[in-house]
């Protein structure tokens, strides 16, 4: 597969019924400072959130699927920028949007659930009040309104007692019920869109599973569109609807949920398959990953070829793009074709 921009029709985008997505990244590069130079760790990002959709965007540690969703919306780390590429939300590109500008989108349109809720709660204010003040914050509602709604989004989001968990503070809930408390800030304006960053990671087996029942039942009924961003392939098989894949700061892998779990065609993305304990055995992931994502000694071609057993010389130096291989599904791998008919032999 040559290397080469990608066309609209192969940046991953959901079937939208002849309507425009909600949200469509071109070319998305985040450049971090190095000592005295600008090293890209994610370089030409393209894809799509269809109006109504959920997008999984995964890969291991340090692969740049967090640094994608927050420069995405304007957020980003000291020493870091957004080197190139657009972002498109119904209609608009964020990217060339002031902070000031972003400000009203920002919770109101947009919204997002980090990965640890504690560090996003205030410590010293009531969870009632503080999701009273983002009602607030965005012209929704106000006062005894503002509170009447937010003991209404509590008990929508699961919270015992809601009109006593308002009046509590951060450190008076438990882990789950502080991230339930989250959630309900991030949806309670009725955002177009919800971002959600590893929102499970620090959570038992068992309130996880309650937490994606959530999460699925808010998706059904309000029809927001999400991103949701997680290491663990297992947890996005049972919420999204397409699952967008990375390695070392690039796509190498789009499609559909279902097709991607059942006929995956990147080496890497077979390898996180089979790293999920409880798929079944009919799915195609077979090979385990060996060695670290190394981000120092990666080659001029495909990021992935130093781990990956079907790797040949042409793939230390060629680089690869995203091309499709099927309606709707997108992979970045001249040798797809060939693994995937040794793996039919080998069934």
């Amino acid at each position: 597969m040559a290397a080469g921009a990608i066309t609209p029709e192969a940046a991953g985008g959901p079937s939208t019924n002849g309507r425009e997505p909600l949200v469509r990244v071109d070319d998305l590069t985040v450049d971090y400072r190095n000592d005295d130079q600008w090293v890209s760790v994610v370089k030409d990002v393209s894809f799509e959130i269809g109006r109504g959709e959920t997008l999984g965007l995964a890969g291991e540690s340090g692969c740049g699927k967090t640094t994608t969703a927050l420069a995405m919306f304007g957020y980003h780390k000291p020493g870091s920028r957004v080197a190139g590429g657009r972002v498109t939300f119904d209609g608009r590109d964020l990217l060339g949007l002031s902070d000031r500008q972003m400000q009203p989108i920002r919770g109101s349109r947009i919204s997002l659930v980090p990965q640890n809720p504690a560090s996003t709660l205030t410590p010293s204010m009531k969870v009632g009040r503080q999701v009273v003040e983002t009602l607030e914050a965005h012209g929704v509602s106000s006062g005894s309104e503002a509170m009447e709604r937010t003991v209404e989004i509590f008990g929508q989001v699961g919270l015992p007692e809601p009109a006593e968990i308002a009046r509590r503070y951060p450190h008076q809930l438990s882990g789950g019920q502080q991230q339930r408390v989250v959630i309900a800030i991030a949806i309670v304006c009725r955002p177009d869109l919800i971002v959600l960053d590893e929102p499970t990671t620090a959570l038992d087996v068992t309130t996880q599973a309650r937490l994606l029942e959530l999460l699925t039942q808010i998706k059904g009924d309000s029809g927001m569109s999400a991103l949701y961003v997680s290491h663990n392939l297992g947890v996005l098989e049972q919420i999204c609807d397409r699952v967008a894949v990375m390695y070392a700061g690039e796509l190498i892998e789009i499609a559909p949920t279902a097709e991607l779990f059942n006929q995956p065609r990147h080496p890497y993305t077979r390898g996180l398959i089979a790293a999920v304990p409880r798929v079944e055995a009919e799915h195609a992931g077979t090979e385990k990953l060996r060695g670290l994502l190394r981000r120092d000694d990666l080659p001029d071609g495909c990021g992935f070829a130093p781990r990956c057993p079907y790797s040949r010389p042409q793939c230390f130096t060629d680089p690869q793009r995203l091309d499709e291989i099927e309606p709707s599904h997108q992979v970045a791998c001249w040798r797809a074709p060939d693994i995937e008919a040794e793996s039919e032999a080998t069934r």
